[in-house]
C-alpha cells in the first residue's frame, strides 16, 4: 500500500471487498453519512448489507473482478488475500486501495477529538461503556465498536459531533494506522501468537500506538499492570493512569461490593477526592476495572459525573459478552466472547460470583496457534468452573498442522485438579448437559467462534423435555 490521503484527493467513489463484515459496515456506512457513493462485495448477503443497500450501496454478492466498475477507492481486510480477483483488478487500473484499518485511522482526522480504546481484553465492553457515558452527556459521538451495543442499535452510530469513539485492534499492528487524541490501554499480554513473535514485540506494538498521540493529547492506562506502567513512562503528553490494586493511580475504586447478580457498586476517586458511586449492571471485578478506564476517558473529554453515573448504569453488555442466552427450570444458559485465559478467569469468576450452585463451562478454543501456545495459562484458567467441557478447537483463519487437538487441553485441565472432558460434537454436549446439569446451576458457553450453537441446543432441549 502506497501513502494515500482520503482528504487530499478527488475520491467520491469507495468500493469495499468484504463489505458485509463488522467493521467493513460500519465504516461504509460512516462514509455514506459523509458524501461517498459506496459499492461492496461480499460471499453472502445479510442484515448488515441488507441494510447498506437502503442507504444506497450498490451490493454484490461474490467476489468478480467485474464487481470494480469505477471507483475512486478500494478498501479491504486482512482477510483478502492478494489474488483476490477485484484487488486484482483495481491494482491493475491504478486504483489506489488502503486496508480497513487505514481508512478508519484516516476517519479519525475528521474529529477533533477521537477516542480508541486498546488493549488485549476488555476493548468491547469499555468502548461500549464510553459509548454510554457519551451519548449521557449529550455529545453526540460517532462510534464505531466490534461487537453490537442495542442502545446505538448495532455495532457503529453517526453523530453529528465533533467526538469519534472506537475500539483499537493490535493484531497485524493495526492500530498504528490509527490518529487518536486520547488513546486507552487496558491491559497488555501476549496473545495473537500468529503474529506476535513475543511479549516484548506485544509491547513495542502497543508503544508505537500510544507514541500516536499528541503533546496536547492522552494516554490513559491502567496502573495495576506492570507492562502499561512501562509504556506509560515512554510515551510524551498528557498521561492519566487508573486501577484497582494501585491505590496510587490517578482514579482509583473503593469499598467494591457485589449484588446476587455479580456486580459491582463502588466509590470512584480522582486523585484522593471523592468523586460519587457508581452502581454497574454487568458482573465481575474486571468490569470495575473498565468502567474505570472509560469513567477517564469520558471525564477528560469533559463529560461530568452525573453523566458518568447514569450512562454506566444504563449499559447491560455488549451482545457476546456475558450474554444470557435464556433460563429454564432455574438454569441459566450464558455466553461470553472470551478466548483468552485472562478472559477466561475473569469471564469465570464473575460467572462464580454469579451463581449458587455449580457453573458449567463450556469451552471453545479459538486458533490452534494461541491454544498451543498458551496451553498452560489455558490450562489453569478453569478454577472457577465446577465442570469444563472442551469442544474443537474453532480453526478460524488458520489450517490445522495436527500439532495441537482440543483433547490435550481437555487433559492438562483434568490435570490441574478439574473436572474436565472433551465432546466431539455440540449435539453430543448438549445431551451432555441435559443429563447432568441440575436446577440453580449456570452453564457458561466461551469462545469467539461458534460455540454459543451448543448453548443454544442445550436450551432447545430444557424447553422440549419441560413442554413434554
Amino acid at each position: 500500500m502506497t501513502y494515500f490521503n482520503l482528504f487530499e484527493s478527488d475520491v467520491k467513489k469507495i468500493h469495499f471487498i468484504g463489505i458485509g463484515g463488522s467493521s467493513m459496515s460500519g465504516l461504509a456506512e460512516i462514509v455514506i453519512n459523509l458524501g461517498y457513493k459506496v459499492s461492496g462485495s461480499d460471499i453472502k448477503a445479510s442484515d448488515a448489507t441488507q441494510k447498506l443497500e437502503k442507504l444506497g450501496a450498490r451490493i454484490h454478492i461474490y467476489h468478480n473482478e467485474d464487481n470494480i466498475e469505477d471507483p475512486d477507492l478500494v478498501v479491504y481486510t486482512v482477510a483478502v488475500k492478494e489474488n483476490n480477483p477485484e484487488l486484482c483488478k483495481a491494482s491493475a487500473l491504478g486504483i489506489p486501495t488502503i486496508d480497513r484499518a487505514a481508512l478508519l485511522g484516516q476517519l479519525m482526522k475528521k474529529y477533533p477529538f477521537s477516542v480508541s480504546i486498546s488493549g488485549t481484553h476488555g476493548k468491547t465492553t469499555t468502548t461500549s461503556m464510553a459509548a454510554m457515558i457519551m451519548l449521557e452527556a449529550a455529545l453526540n459521538p460517532t462510534v464505531h465498536i466490534g461487537g453490537e451495543l442495542a442502545s446505538i442499535g448495532g455495532n457503529t452510530r453517526i453523530g453529528s459531533g465533533k467526538y469519534f469513539l472506537t475500539e483499537a485492534c493490535e493484531y497485524y499492528g493495526s492500530f498504528l494506522k490509527f490518529n487518536p487524541f486520547i488513546a486507552v490501554v487496558l491491559n497488555i499480554e501476549l496473545d495473537h501468537v500468529d503474529y506476535f513473535k513475543n511479549i516484548d514485540h506485544v509491547k513495542d506494538t502497543f508503544l508505537r500506538f500510544a507514541s500516536l498521540v499528541p503533546p496536547e493529547g492522552y494516554v490513559i492506562g491502567c496502573a495495576d499492570d506492570s507492562n502499561i506502567r512501562w509504556l506509560l513512562d515512554g510515551v510524551c503528553c498528557n498521561k492519566i493512569t487508573y486501577g484497582i490494586e494501585n491505590q496510587n493511580a490517578d482514579w482509583t475504586a473503593k469499598e467494591i461490593t457485589f449484588d446476587q447478580r455479580g456486580c459491582a457498586s463502588f466509590i470512584v476517586f480522582k486523585n484522593k477526592e471523592r468523586m460519587g458511586s457508581i452502581d454497574l449492571n454487568v458482573p465481575g471485578i474486571h468490569n470495575v476495572s473498565n468502567s474505570l478506564a472509560a469513567i477517564c476517558a469520558c471525564y477528560t473529554l469533559g463529560c461530568g459525573m452525573e453523566a458518568i453515573r447514569e450512562g454506566l448504569f444504563k449499559f447491560n453488555g455488549t451482545h457476546r459478552r456475558f450474554e444470557l442466552k435464556g433460563s429454564y427450570n432455574d438454569i441459566k444458559v450464558i455466553d461470553d466472547y472470551a478466548h483468552h485465559p485472562s478472559e477466561v478467569k475473569a469471564t469465570l469468576n464473575a460467572a462464580r460470583n454469579a451463581s449458587r450452585r455449580k457453573v458449567w463451562c463450556v469451552f471453545q478454543p479459538h486458533t490452534y496457534t494461541r491454544t498451543k501456545f498458551l496451553l498452560d495459562d489455558f490450562a489453569a484458567a478453569f478454577s472457577d468452573a465446577d465442570t469444563v467441557i472442551v469442544s474443537d478447537i474453532y480453526a478460524a483463519r488458520e489450517a490445522d498442522t495436527g500439532e495441537i487437538h482440543a483433547s490435550v487441553l481437555a487433559d492438562r485441565i483434568k490435570f490441574s485438579g478439574k473436572d474436565a472432558l472433551y465432546l466431539d460434537s455440540f449435539d453430543a454436549i448438549a445431551e451432555y448437559l441435559e443429563e447432568n446439569v441440575s436446577s440453580g446451576d449456570l452453564v457458561i458457553t466461551m469462545g469467539a467462534g461458534d460455540i454459543y450453537k451448543a448453548g443454544e441446543l442445550f436450551l432447545k432441549k430444557l424447553t422440549e423435555r419441560i413442554e413434554v
